[in-house]
């Protein structure tokens, strides 16, 4: 499976040539608006930065070898009063699994670590304000046990949420060796080993 990233909390999963897209923005401090081809869009809630289906153009003809499963759970740690609901899905194709936390906002609960599973690559929030802040979103990585953490929803500037962190404040939890700073915004996952975390490096598609 190829993971592409396509800034803020927006991804494109590639297996055996279908494209899933999941959160597509708009409105997004330097991002602009996203425009992008798939042939499936998936939202983890309904705000413009996770949400842009204007943006994407729908192709056909292929089909959908992931299975998706959904855990719903809260965009803040009021239970949803602040921010509402948030979806938590799992993609699973070829034998790999991707789990995307969307605008997750708490902690796990138990039931919900196990339904989520096995985790090949977690795909996670950690600029805090509106999501988990970083020492929450280690925690949530912790519960969940990924072979591979990639952050998402961070500020890097002039990309990203003004009010949010830097992906800088997630990374020095962990020990150097431990954080991979890639150089692109794309990469494969295959049954080679991957780094405990690897930051992607955004670049305007």
């Amino acid at each position: 499976m190829n993971i592409t990233w396509l800034g803020h909390a927006c991804f494109l999963l590639e297996q055996d040539g279908f494209l899933a897209l999941v959160d597509p923005y708009r409105g997004v401090e330097g991002y602009g608006d996203l425009h992008a081809r798939a042939h499936a869009v998936y939202c983890s809630h309904g705000h413009d930065d996770h949400s842009y289906t204007g943006g994407v153009t729908l192709l056909g003809g292929k089909a959908n070898p992931f299975t998706v499963r959904e855990i719903e759970s809260f965009h803040d740690d009021r239970g949803g009063a602040l921010r509402g609901a948030n979806k938590i899905r799992c993609f699973t194709a070829g034998g790999v699994t991707v789990v995307h936390l969307g605008d997750l906002g708490h902690l796990l609960s138990p039931e919900q670590v196990d339904e989520i599973g096995p985790c090949d690559v977690l795909l996670l929030p950690v600029g805090g304000v509106y999501t988990v802040d970083a020492p929450a979103a280690k925690a949530v990585a912790e519960q969940i046990a990924p072979r591979c953490i990639v952050p998402m929803h961070y500020r890097h500037a002039p990309y990203g949420l003004s009010a949010v962190d830097g992906v800088e404040r997630f990374a020095a939890l962990y020990g150097k060796e431990e954080v991979e700073w890639a150089g692109s915004n794309r990469f494969a996952v295959t049954a080679e080993p991957l780094p405990p975390v690897l930051v992607l490096r955004y670049r305007a598609e």
